[in-house]
């Protein structure tokens, strides 16, 4: 119990559970009111939460286990991931399979004269923490392993039209713009004048008439100038359009999504064996620092991970790339700082390029 809380699982989720009453680590079992009463009563209600009122024979089992001095450790683990970790932790301490050995048991539970008793409980472990994995997702997400499942490949497609718009013109209009002119004319006057002069001669006969009345008349004339103004046209100013075609290439970028397929290995083949090979890799490189090889291991799978999802980059382009999410992933943990354990994610990083250059996939 000791090591899975120090492995980042709260004491809420970790329980610890005995028939004897005296321990001091373990986490007394519920009673409920009714018939049955004290420990037999908390074992039983215990198994019957833990499996469900409709598996008796598992509840049976464990309770009788217990009742023969057994402790039962129980995790409850938010995904599938944190439930094998929790299992791998348990294995170290040599557990005891109760399913896998229930023959060695009577019909309560309790192991029978001559069966062994120092076998591995990591189906115990996985299956209890796994049943209170599922006990508390919702029913929907209980069914995600057998539905079908998809993810939507996008892809944004770039269509180019026209439109009309202004883009400005031209006006065009007329007034009227008076110019001062100056002509010289030469303009004739006539002036009627009268003149006398004294004349002292024999009146002739063809005078005899001059003694009747009679008259004589002269008009003056004269010239004035006239003004007359003619419009003519003297200039046209037509407006019209000029049509002409251009080509414009148009530069954009359209986005869309790629799905890439991440084959995983079968649990207890290719999967134990990288953690067998990482396990060796920390006793040889980091085991005298003071740290656990729990504290390495996300790192190790982080970097294999990152391997594949980078498939044909180099570590050289990606790292600033990988120290950002490393760090917004695990934050300010402690012992999980990027300096310290870059080295572990380059080598999973390192043994994934190796594992695929042979043709080897996970």
């Amino acid at each position: 119990m000791n090591e899975l809380l120090s492995s980042g699982f709260s004491t809420q989720d970790v329980r610890l559970s005995s028939s004897d009453t005296t321990s001091a680590t373990a986490t007394p079992m519920t009673t409920t009111t009714g018939s049955d009463t004290g420990i037999g009563s908390g074992i039983k209600n215990f198994f019957g939460d833990l499996f469900g009122s409709d598996d008796n024979e598992h509840s049976t089992r464990y309770q009788g286990a217990v009742s023969g001095g057994k402790n039962v450790i129980t995790v409850t683990a938010d995904s599938l991931e944190e439930v094998e970790r929790a299992a791998d932790i348990v294995e170290g301490f040599g557990p005891i399979d109760i399913d896998e050995h229930s023959s060695g048991m009577d019909a309560s539970g309790a192991m029978l004269a001559g069966s062994q008793s120092g076998m591995s409980l990591s189906s115990m472990s996985a299956q209890s923490a796994t049943t209170q994995q599922q006990s508390a997702l919702t029913g929907s997400s209980m069914q995600r392993d057998t539905a079908t499942q998809s993810i939507p490949v996008v892809e944004e497609q770039l269509k180019v039209g026209k439109r009309e718009v202004q883009r400005g013109g031209v006006r065009i209009f007329s007034r009227v713009v008076e110019t001062p002119v100056n002509e010289t004319i030469a303009l004739r006057e006539e002036h009627v004048e009268v003149q006398r002069r004294a004349v002292n001669q024999p009146i002739s006969p063809t005078d005899a008439a001059a003694f009747k009345e009679q008259t004589i008349e002269m008009r003056e004339s004269a010239e004035e100038a006239v003004v007359e103004k003619s419009a003519r046209v003297v200039e046209e100013v037509t407006i019209g359009k000029q049509v002409n075609q251009r080509q414009e290439n148009i530069t954009d970028t359209v986005r869309h999504t790629e799905v890439e397929v991440e084959h995983l290995g079968a649990t207890g083949t290719a999967s134990t064996q990288d953690d067998t090979y990482y396990r060796t890799h920390f006793q040889s490189n980091y085991s005298t620092a003071g740290g656990s090889y729990d504290d390495y291991a996300p790192a190790y799978t982080y970097g294999s991970q990152m391997r594949s999802q980078y498939s044909g980059r180099q570590w050289d382009d990606v790292e600033t790339n990988l120290r950002t999410d490393w760090e917004t992933r695990h934050g300010s943990a402690t012992g999980s700082t990027w300096e310290k354990m870059k080295a572990a994610v380059r080598h999973g990083w390192d043994r994934m390029t190796d594992d695929n250059s042979t043709g080897r996939s996970y």
